[in-house]
């Protein structure tokens, strides 16, 4: 009886800790924009979205991993879904890129991983969704699969993640809080010089603008000169000079999520905003950066079914001038999400022990303090 009483006492007294941990922006007091988040602050506030994560941390040189986004729970296949993606600098490899582009939907879950990943995360997709009941008759899957290159601190060339691995971060998914940092694909990536990862979140239009949900979930591995609420962190922090202290190559892939009823041709609308909320933490999406945007509308009338006796479709769509809400909302949640995955982001140890320091975030909240964005 010892033994749990220890660990109940231990529980007891960890709770409150667990309670007082600030792993966010606004755990701080520092709201970025005017628009309110939703419960979560999270992708997962728009109805219908999960996100799950598989981590990959072995030894001292493995720290990678995957994280999937379900736009919802049913059959992507079968029931497609309206997508559209922005390129903001194109050193990438988006799988599936060509295909969305032409037909304006996405019918997989989107997976996020590490470049060289890329292939074997494809694969696992396409035998998820060729295994699903109803795809019996599927020949053409057109996998979605985004990356960032995490070979600074994983042993990225063992290509370590597996068809399993990949299974298992869609296995995970839930809707809810969504875990940021050094989780899933954002385990080793980096970004502004400091341990960047996994980070999300979200805005709740008024209602006299359609009360609309929009969710951002963000794999950061980029720089620039970094910007917190519009305070130049990085040039006070002097992370920066004539020339870099570190590389701002690397990427940012960016997923922008929403129940408002939008055709492809409006996503791919919002989807350039999300590079404005990127431009806004300081981000220059250099020459050697990935970075795109993959916006998908998860409006169930919008949905575009695999066979249908209809040639016709008719789906309700926001008219244009409709968007700018939307725009905002989108801007905001992306430049919020980018900073959620720094202040996430813990110190990590990798491959050939390099080593990535965490966010500064006390220096960080008082030069904020200073500036008065902090009550």
């Amino acid at each position: 009886m010892i033994k749990p009483t220890c660990n109940l006492l231990y529980l007891f007294f960890l709770f409150p800790l667990l309670m007082l941990s600030q792993n966010r922006l606004r755990d701080h007091g520092v709201q970025i924009g005017v628009l309110q988040p939703g419960k979560f602050n999270a992708i997962t506030d728009v109805p219908g979205v999960q996100v799950g994560h598989l981590t990959l941390i072995k030894d001292e040189n493995i720290r990678t991993g995957v994280t999937s986004i379900l736009p919802h729970s049913g059959n992507i296949f079968q029931e497609k879904v309206p997508a559209a993606i922005y390129v903001g600098n194109g050193f990438g490899k988006l799988t599936g890129y060509t295909q969305v582009k032409e037909l304006g939907n996405l019918e997989t879950p989107i997976i996020l991983t590490n470049t060289l990943s890329v292939p074997t995360a494809a694969n696992a997709l396409i035998g998820y969704t060729l295994n699903q009941p109803e795809n019996e008759n599927v020949r053409s899957v057109n996998a979605m699969v985004g990356e960032t290159n995490d070979g600074y601190l994983n042993d990225i060339r063992g290509r370590h993640v597996t068809e399993k691995d990949v299974l298992q971060a869609i296995e995970n998914v839930t809707s809810g809080p969504v875990t940021e940092g050094n989780v899933g694909a954002g385990t080793g990536t980096i970004c502004f010089g400091f341990k960047g990862g996994i980070g999300t979140s979200s805005r709740v239009l008024p209602k006299k603008s359609g009360g609309y949900t929009v969710g951002v979930l963000v794999q950061t591995n980029f720089g620039g000169v970094l910007q917190v609420a519009g305070v130049e962190v990085g040039k006070k922090l002097g992370h920066y000079s004539n020339s870099f202290k570190y590389s701002p190559d690397g990427s940012c892939m960016m997923a922008v999520l929403t129940d408002a009823p939008l055709d492809a041709r409006n996503l791919e609308r919002l989807a350039k905003r999300a590079m404005l909320g990127l431009s806004r933490t300081g981000g220059i999406a250099s020459n050697g950066s990935g970075d795109y945007v993959i916006a998908v509308s998860t409006a169930e009338a919008c949905r575009v079914p695999y066979q249908s006796d209809d040639p016709i479709q008719t789906h309700p769509t926001l008219r244009n001038g409709a968007m700018t809400p939307l725009f905002l909302a989108t801007i905001e949640a992306t430049e919020e999400a980018i900073l959620n995955s720094l202040f996430a982001g813990e110190t990590m140890i990798g491959r050939d022990g390099h080593k990535i320091e965490a966010l500064p975030k006390e220096k960080v909240l008082e030069m904020l303090k200073e500036a008065g964005k902090i009550d």
